[in-house]
Formats: structure tokens, sequence, C-alpha cells
């Protein structure tokens, strides 16, 4: 492997998150979004993700690195719950880009996303403008006829509940954008231990 010099540093597209394995109310709904005839690009049920911190192009080279900072930003966190429940868009219903299902209890993912924001910083990744909001995207509008549609879905599920999610784990992420779609991978996982076992 070979880093710098004529060769150029390698690089991958690179996002920490926790990953959501949707019920079945949840990928009712993904599939309500994919009929839509919106011109919708609706989350893969195996995509779901909530993104704590998204660093784009990022050198091999800072890996252990970011994984630190990771386990750092976890050491005191144990395993916990959130609830999804409702729906909206960003930045509004009326010129929608991001579709996303609300998240309660994420006082967690909040923290975790503070601190990572926080400690990358040191590694020049530019930091957050936005205080973090918890949410899970499933879908992005690529514009076109069929809005209508989706707010109709949004307003028809502003107060479901999709589930009790527990979360047990940080990914650092790799994405691969291919005409299918991104395709991800892990790179480092860190488990957050309950107090007890540790």
């Amino acid at each position: 492997m070979r880093h710098g010099g004529v060769f150029g540093s390698l690089k991958f597209r690179a996002f920490v998150s926790v990953v959501i394995h949707p019920n079945a109310t949840l990928e009712a709904l993904l599939d309500d979004l994919s009929s839509s005839n919106a011109g919708l690009k609706v989350v893969k049920p195996t995509n779901l993700h909530v993104t704590l911190k998204f660093l784009g192009d990022t050198e091999e080279s800072l890996t252990s690195d970011i994984t630190r900072m990771m386990e750092e930003a976890a050491n005191d966190i144990s395993p916990f719950e959130v609830r999804l429940r409702g729906m909206g868009a960003f930045p509004s219903l009326s010129n929608m880009r991001v579709i996303w299902v609300g998240i309660e209890n994420g006082k967690e993912l909040a923290t975790l996303a503070e601190r990572l924001d926080s400690s990358f910083a040191s590694l020049g990744i530019r930091r957050e403008k936005r205080a973090f909001r918890p949410h899970l995207t499933v879908a992005r509008s690529r514009g076109g006829d069929g809005a209508g549609n989706v707010q109709s879905i949004i307003a028809t599920n502003t107060a479901t509940d999709y589930g009790d999610y527990i979360i047990d784990r940080v990914a650092l992420m790799k994405s691969v954008l291919t005409p299918k779609g991104p395709i991800y991978s892990d790179v480092k996982v860190v488990r957050l231990v309950n107090s007890r076992d540790a």
C-alpha cells in the first residue's frame, strides 16, 4: 500500500453511523415510498442508518485515529434504545429534498455525534455548522411530479410508531457509489459496552 508520492494518497468515501435493521412496519413504509411515482431515491432496507458524522473522501491512513476517537466518544455510553416515530422532510414539505423518520430518545446519538464532530476537527475534518438532529433518512427527492403523493404519505404517518431499536455499536463505513446506488461496508466497528461488563 503506497501513500503520497507520485501515486497520490489512498482515500475512501467515509461516514460514521449506527445501522438500523428495519422491522415490517418500516419496510412497508419504504415500499409505499417506492410506489409513490414521485421520483424518489428510496434507501434500501439493508442500507438504513443514522449518520453521526459524514467524513467525505478520507485518507486511509487516518483510519486508526478515527477508530480511536470513536472508542473515546463511546467509552462511557452503554447500549441504548431509540424509538422511530413520525415522518417529515428537509428543508420543508413544500421543498422536499430528504424524507425522514423521526427518532425519539436520541440523546445518546446526539452525544456521540457532538463528540465525534469535536474530535475529528483535530484531523482537519470540517465541523458541522448546525446542531445534530437525530433522524433516519428513508428517501431523497430527485424532483419532478408526484410530490403530492409523498406529502400524503408523510401526513398519514406523522405519528406512526416504527418500533424500538437497540443501538449497541458505532461503525466507520465506506461508501462506494454505483449506478444502482451506494454500496456500504464496515471499515471499523466500535461496540458499546454495558458498564457492568466493562
